[in-house]
This record gives structure tokens, C-alpha cells and sequence, in this order.
């Protein structure tokens, strides 16, 4: 396993090997010892899947109760993935990592409590897992408005293009967000 760090601190970007041949491909997704080597959490309380199409964005999502820190990967397809610091102590508050999962190369991306998570799927369909290291209070949940100016995220989609929930499009703006100390 590969560790490399991003532009915001803490997260994290895991490029585990991937084992090829005429049958197709074997990749291990988790290894509680590697993890633990490299100074992640090797407990997991809750795993999630999504399955979305061709332009869907999920997020910004976090939990100001019960925050959770959340290792990410595609199983299929490709997004692009996007974490902002939300942390109003941290010098990188409001900025982003952006980077390209895709279910063929594997990398998974490490996003610690105290950071906003989204992705929109580029491919025709995309799968997408997630561990988490604690679990998931609706009362605690929070969204930023994907295409909030203030984050300036590069998105491959225009607000038209893209298929958003309900809930999202009715996030907060970054300066008006509840965000953590």
C-alpha cells in the first residue's frame, strides 16, 4: 500500500496493489495491520454502499454530532471525490483535495472527522464504499452546497447537467454553515 498525503492535512490518498492476470484482477480492500502501520482507525462501526449514474453529486455531507471519519473507494466506475477541511481552527479551512477514484486503479481516500465529503460519478454508473468510524445520526447530519462559490471545487458538471437530491440542493453556504471549532 501506497500512502501519499494531499494538499489538506491528514487526508489521505491509499494506492493499494492491484494483482492482474487472464482472469481479471484481486485487490485487498482492508488489512487491519496496514491500516493500524499507517496510523488509521482499524474499527469500523458502520460500512455504506451507493450506486448512482452519470452526473449524480452526493454531498457535501458531514455530521457535526458523531463525526465521522470515512475511508473511501469505488468499486465500479469512476467519480471524482472531494473533501473540504471544515474546521474553522485549520489554516486549510475551506479548501479542497479533489482527485479521480476509479473501481480499475483501486486508490481509496482517507477523509478525517472535521471534513466534508462529496463526489460526482463521471462514468455511466459508479459504486461507491465507504467505511466509517462512527455511525450515522440523522440529527447531527449537515450539507454545504455542493456548488457554494466560496469552495471554488472544479466540478466537471454545470449546475444543469447535475442530478442532486432534494436535501443537497438545500444545504447550507460555507459562511453560513455550522462547521467545527
Amino acid at each position: 500500500m501506497t500512502v501519499t498525503e494531499t494538499s489538506l492535512p491528514g487526508v489521505l490518498l491509499l494506492t493499494p496493489g492491484i494483482y492482474r492476470d487472464g482472469r481479471g484482477a484481486f485487490v485487498e480492500t482492508y488489512n487491519q495491520k496496514v491500516m493500524a502501520a499507517i496510523g488509521l482507525p482499524t474499527a469500523w462501526p458502520q460500512d455504506n454502499f451507493s450506486l448512482s449514474r452519470k452526473n449524480v453529486v452526493r454531498g457535501i455531507h458531514y455530521q457535526i454530532t458523531q463525526p465521522q471519519g470515512k475511508l473511501v473507494r469505488v468499486t465500479h466506475g469512476t467519480v471524482l471525490d472531494v473533501a473540504v477541511d471544515l474546521r474553522r481552527s485549520s489554516p486549510a479551512f475551506g479548501k479542497h483535495f479533489a482527485v479521480e477514484l476509479s473501481g480499475d486503479d483501486g486508490q481509496m481516500l482517507w477523509i478525517p472527522a472535521g471534513f466534508g465529503h462529496g463526489f460526482v460519478v463521471l462514468s455511466e454508473e459508479a459504486g461507491f464504499a465507504y467505511k466509517v468510524t462512527d455511525y450515522y445520526c440523522q440529527s447531527g447530519e449537515r450539507t454545504i452546497v455542493w456548488n457554494d462559490p466560496d469552495l471554488a471545487i472544479p466540478w466537471p458538471v454545470s449546475a444543469v447537467e447535475a442530478i442532486v437530491s432534494e436535501k443537497d440542493r438545500k444545504g447550507a453556504w460555507l459562511r453560513d454553515a455550522e462547521v467545527f471549532a
